[in-house]
């Protein structure tokens, strides 16, 4: 076996790749070889490292040097410099570098620091298209363990003990899941994974997928031992393609290894899984209509009861879980539950992924125990606000979730703290807002996604959402009433309570958590007619201060409906009847001269 003194990882996941990261690997060979060392150094492809506001990324080991926003105009260097000469080049290196020395060590800056992997632990780390890598990673011995010296009721007890809830969105104990499924009686049971993300923002469960995909198969077969199945489908969004590459990768080498198949590790348990790909529609993440969507039908949510682990997929028991929530299931068989349990909070054990975005320097993937505070996620991962704006807001939860005030920043992080300040976990979307951002507009927007992804089933979700959007749209355009407010609470209210599936349940959230917190805000569109933020158009007003404006013309002329008139040398005036609140003459003005209201 090849022994090599240095190990060039690669990120090759969607958001790198995006970047131009596939072209690296190619200039990496090219001048390893160029340097005579290509038998010295071996460079690999790998999943997501998480810091996906600084890639292409490029992690040199031993050193564990994680370099930055990499160019192949830099491989070159980092070859010379790094593994020829030893010398570590510092202007690449992931620092946060308003607040930290650059560090030679990723896992000692501040992104990673506080962060945990459990579900994410591979990722970034090995090969995924090699099953070799996974297994030196103690990949499969979970599987193996189960299988040879563990009874079906065992494996649940485990999972039972751990406190593992489901990483979806609805937080149901996975144990509990199970055990439900394993004790209905059938003659044909199904272990179903969701790798439909669909809330704006999110991406985790891709990453997994990409850069981790032998953990999943190796969980659905410990779920399909301890049910009773020996079916399994995987349900990818076809807008994933490497995920799915990989997918189809991993499932191949699993087969190949007798991992996957008949008599799997010479026993008498059996475990297929074929793939399902997904054509976009949100509500098949929703569990009954990403089952209907399987079986070949229209994916449309049904109603509970029955619940699937009694009548399914195909009207057989089926369990689903999300991706993340399998992928802890290994690591729990191998270190205990006890082990799980001791991490995270009282309520919500273990860790939690999440995808962070929005007004913060370092969006990316993160992974924290349950129970760190969302300040430390913004400030301590995240890096702050960029430009040095306040925080203003945290939407997490997705279109079904709420956001959470700057008062609330210091809030656990946690299943039933996030209800209880109006919000949820969701699968893990967190977006972040800083003072420029507009609540109402912000709630506008998920209710725009949230009709758009309505299947039409029932009249709650179908005509209840378009209505709240309607009013909020009428509220942004500054023609808005105070019955308003009052009637979109009764909608809330009333698609709450009625509507089919957790997709319509939970739409009117975003609304509702941002009524709780920023009311001030709908009062003021409704009854200033001014948008407090800047945001909505219709409210906004642009003036030339006369004091500090030059009569230099340039804002005049770059008008684009000649609404600006005035006297060289002499204050400028706009024409509010014929604004078209485009913003040019306030990027135009040198001066600060004009502003917006």
């Amino acid at each position: 076996m090849q022994i090599y003194r240095s190990h060039v990882l690669v990120c090759s996941g969607t958001g790198c790749t995006a970047s131009g990261s596939a072209g690296l690997f190619d200039e990496f060979e090219s001048q390893l070889k160029a340097n005579g060392i290509e038998n010295e150094v071996k460079v690999v492809k790998t999943g997501c490292f998480g810091l996906c506001a600084e890639g292409p990324i490029v992690v040199v080991y031993p050193e564990g040097s994680m370099y930055c926003r990499v160019t192949k105009e830099d491989v070159s260097e980092i070859v010379s410099e790094h593994l020829v000469k030893g010398r570590i080049v510092k202007r690449l290196l992931e620092s946060n570098k308003d607040q930290q020395a650059a560090s030679a060590d990723a896992e000692n800056t501040d992104f990673f620091k506080k962060q945990m992997r459990i579900a994410l632990r591979n990722c970034g780390r090995i090969n995924p298209e090699n099953i070799d890598e996974y297994i030196a990673e103690d990949g499969y011995e979970a599987l193996g363990r189960v299988i040879t010296s563990m009874t079906p009721e065992e494996v649940i007890d485990v999972m039972l003990k751990s406190g593992l809830r489901g990483r979806g969105g609805a937080g149901f104990p996975t144990g509990r899941k199970w055990d439900f499924a394993r004790r209905s009686v059938s003659d044909k049971k199904y272990v179903c994974c969701n790798a439909d993300e669909g809330d704006p923002g999110a991406f985790m469960d891709r990453s997994v997928l990409e850069g981790d995909p032998h953990v999943v198969l190796e969980a659905m077969a410990i779920a399909g031992y301890a049910i009773g199945s020996d079916q399994g489908y995987i349900y990818v969004r076809a807008e994933y393609p490497i995920a799915v590459k990989r997918l189809e990768i991993a499932i191949s080498q699993a087969k190949e290894y007798g991992l996957l198949g008949k008599n799997i590790l010479g026993t008498d348990f059996s475990f297929d899984i074929e793939l399902r790909l997904g054509a976009g529609a949100f509500v098949c993440g929703e569990e009954t209509a990403l089952m209907t969507s399987i079986e070949g039908h229209r994916g449309e949510p049904r109603p509970r009861p029955p619940f699937p682990a009694v009548k399914g997929l195909f009207q057989k028991p089926t369990i689903l879980n999300n991706v993340e929530t399998y992928a802890n299931v290994p690591r729990i068989i191998l270190n205990g539950a006890e082990w799980f349990s001791s991490i995270g909070s009282e309520r919500s054990k273990g860790t939690k992924v999440f995808a962070v975005g929005g007004k913060i320097k370092n969006t990316g993937l993160v992974e924290i125990p349950m129970g760190t505070t969302l300040r430390e996620v913004v400030y301590d991962i995240g890096g702050g606000i960029p430009n040095g704006k306040k925080f203003k807001a945290a939407q997490t939860g997705g279109p079904s979730g709420g956001c959470i005030p700057a008062s609330l920043i210091d809030t656990p992080i946690e299943y039933d703290t996030l209800i209880e300040i109006g919000s949820m976990m969701g699968s893990g979307g967190l977006i972040v807002m800083d003072e420029d951002t507009c609540m109402v507009d912000l709630a506008k927007f998920f209710l725009s996604f949230t009709v758009e992804e309505s299947c039409g089933k029932c009249p709650p979700c179908r005509i209840g959402t378009k209505r709240m959007y309607d009013i909020l749209d009428k509220i942004c355009s500054g023609k808005g009433e105070l019955s308003d407010i009052d009637d979109l609470y009764a909608l809330a209210s009333a698609i709450k309570n009625s509507a089919l599936c957790g997709l319509g349940q939970t739409a009117p959230n975003p609304v509702l958590s941002t009524l709780r917190y920023f009311k001030d805000e709908y009062i003021a569109h409704v009854v200033d007619k001014k948008c407090p933020a800047g945001v909505c158009k219709n409210l906004l007003q642009y003036r030339i201060v006369a004091d500090k404006c030059r009569g230099c013309s340039a804002c005049a002329r770059k008008c684009p409906v000649n609404c600006i008139s005035g006297e060289i040398k002499k204050p400028f005036v706009i024409d509010q009847s014929k604004c078209i609140k485009c913003g040019t003459c306030m990027d135009t003005c040198k001066f600060g001269a004009i502003v917006k209201e």
